[in-house]
């Protein structure tokens, strides 16, 4: 072979090599072109054409979570504290960094075991709201707070970092955001009849708050003195932003660790820790430990959850979120395939012009004819390769000997040859006037409402022409049908158009004379199925049936009232045939 060849042939190994490589890497990674940003860069890159992949198309995530709220300001927290719930939208920016829209809203409670005084007193109840207890001892703080945000993370997560498998099942992360918060918090400070608790200073008196079992003894004699209505509303500053008048909004930074474990491919469930910090000291209800000590101690929330996450989408069009994703994956995969690539060697040790790699007969003699395989040719086939055989190309039929010459007792003269052929031209014209009356005619089959030929039935109507044009004294009847679907005398209109559109088509595609057809129609009187109902039981109704003309059969005239159908014909300005659009069935 010359060395264009060999080269030739070197391309077709090497793009054959890459072809494959490339759809298995497809395979292995579950990443079509299609699900990627750039099609066309992403094929590129699979074929070798291009450095980098193209960024797949990745679901977004919707979450639900609910869990345990709580408010560490300066009342102590009941335990459990509250609740929160919400719900969360989150799209991957890339394999690390994503975005989320985070919701909550919860409620926590607290009560402190601690008595604290009035600001006549000394103390930190120095707000009007806490008016009632100037000549009392003082009050145990007592609140329930309505706490809600609306928040953009970022999350930065590093569990699909992989190097020793393609995918992650556990993914850890951690998120910061900024947002807007709003909270209302109520205090239990009076009682049923809107007065004062009074005699709190002898619960104080009965247990250390100091002490665990203390703190414990307090808060139980205090729940069986407070009714636990929570009547009153905290303080608010005033002068800050607020929607309307009463509900106040806060900035607020959001701060979470998590840990995310995926259960399918579709869904994962994830434990995460939330702190949330306001500039608000009024969380709690309480803001001042001591009337002189006025420095603010913002209250910081804290929301431990569990959070079901839905990736949504159809996942023949996109991939997981891209932090369920490895994005070394594609390149393992590529370093394994070249791996798996054999050493391309040009060696060809017999000089066939077929290197060996792909050579099926390394030990050719030189000089002998080979074909790409690298195997001696055999011209005739007998068994014998052409640098053996003294008759490469002996004539097919007869017996070779060793040297491959044919065993041909008698040879063919011209006379034989013509009258061969005489013979079998005779035999067939014989055939065809004989079979003619005898053809069995297809029939075709239209859309609703349609009366135009669609294309996958011109190889039949070729057919038909055929017919014909080998038998010129037959007559074709051509019959049109539909299915039941509205009045008589539409159907009967349409289906006389479908009959005329066929007629037509074969007189001006093959000429062959219009009287040798009998256009016929039968709109819904004769169906191919009777009482049908669905779609595929009409389609077989709607239909034109062509048959070698019987005795019966002759031209009908146009129904009464049906428009002439001057489409269905070929067009002069184009090659295409051109059908018509009825408002029937």
């Amino acid at each position: 072979m010359t060395n264009r060849i060999k080269m030739m042939l070197l391309t077709l190994v090497m793009f054959s090599f890459g072809a494959l490589n490339a759809q298995e890497d497809m395979q292995k990674t579950g990443i079509s072109d299609d699900m990627t940003i750039n099609a066309e860069q992403n094929k590129n890159w699979r074929m070798g054409q291009t450095a980098y992949s193209a960024k797949p198309k990745n679901a977004w995530e919707l979450g639900v979570h609910a869990g345990h709220f709580l408010i560490d300001g300066d009342v102590d927290r009941r335990l459990p504290a509250g609740y929160g719930v919400g719900l969360h939208l989150r799209k991957a920016i890339h394999y690390v960094f994503s975005l989320r829209a985070d919701f909550m809203y919860g409620q926590a409670k607290g009560l402190d075991p601690q008595m604290w005084a009035p600001g006549n007193k000394g103390g930190g109840l120095v707000e009007e709201v806490y008016a009632p207890y100037a000549n009392q001892d003082g009050w145990f703080p007592s609140h329930k707070t309505s706490f809600g945000y609306l928040a953009m993370q970022g999350v930065l997560n590093v569990g699909n970092l992989l190097f020793h498998k393609d995918k992650n099942k556990w993914n850890w992360y951690i998120g910061i955001g900024a947002g807007l918060s709003s909270h209302r918090a109520k205090l239990d400070l009076l009682d049923g009849n809107g007065n004062p608790y009074s005699n709190l200073g002898a619960v104080q008196a009965a247990g250390n708050f100091d002490t665990r079992a203390g703190r414990k003894e307090i808060k139980s004699k205090l729940d069986d003195i407070y009714d636990g209505k929570y009547e009153t509303t905290g303080w608010k500053k005033k002068g800050i932003f607020r929607l309307g008048d009463e509900t106040n909004v806060h900035f607020v930074f959001t701060g979470s660790v998590g840990v995310s474990r995926k259960l399918s491919k579709r869904i994962n469930l994830g434990l995460e820790h939330q702190v949330m910090t306001t500039d608000n000291d009024a969380l709690d209800g309480i803001r001042f430990r001591t009337a002189l000590d006025q420095t603010n101690n913002n209250d910081i929330c804290h929301y431990t959850n569990l959070r079901l996450g839905i990736n949504l989408g159809n996942f023949n069009k996109v991939s997981e979120p891209l932090y369920w994703l490895n994005p070394l994956d594609a390149t393992m995969n590529d370093i394994a395939s070249l791996k798996q690539r054999p050493v391309f060697d040009l060696t060809d040790t017999d000089a066939d012009g077929v290197i060996d790699m792909l050579d099926q007969e390394k030990d050719t003699p030189a000089g002998a004819a080979v074909d790409t395989r690298g195997i001696a040719l055999d011209s005739d086939g007998d068994g014998l390769a052409d640098y053996k055989d003294k008759e490469p190309y002996s004539p097919p039929g007869y017996a070779v000997n060793k040297d491959g010459v044919a065993d041909v007792k008698c040879c063919l003269t011209m006379d034989d040859v013509n009258k061969s052929i005489e013979k079998n031209n005779t035999m067939v014209m014989s055939k065809k006037t004989s079979d003619c009356g005898n053809w069995f005619l297809p029939m075709i089959h239209f859309d609703l409402d349609r009366s135009n030929i669609k294309p996958e039935f011109y190889g039949h109507l070729h057919h038909v022409a055929q017919v014909m044009k080998m038998c010129p004294d037959v007559c074709v009847a051509v019959q049109g049908h539909t299915d039941v679907r509205s009045s008589n005398a539409y159907n009967n209109s349409l289906s006389y158009a479908r009959a005329e559109n066929v007629v037509n088509y074969l007189s001006s595609h093959y000429g062959i004379d219009r009287s040798r057809f009998k256009l016929m129609y039968g709109g819904e009187e004769m169906p191919m199925i009777s009482n049908s109902s669905k779609e595929k039981e009409h389609y077989m109704n709607r239909r034109v049936e062509l048959r070698i003309c019987g005795a019966g059969d002759a031209d009908m005239e146009r129904p009464a009232g049906a428009a002439p159908h001057s489409k269905g014909v070929k067009s002069t300005s184009s090659s295409k045939f051109i059908g018509n659009k009825n408002s029937g069935y």
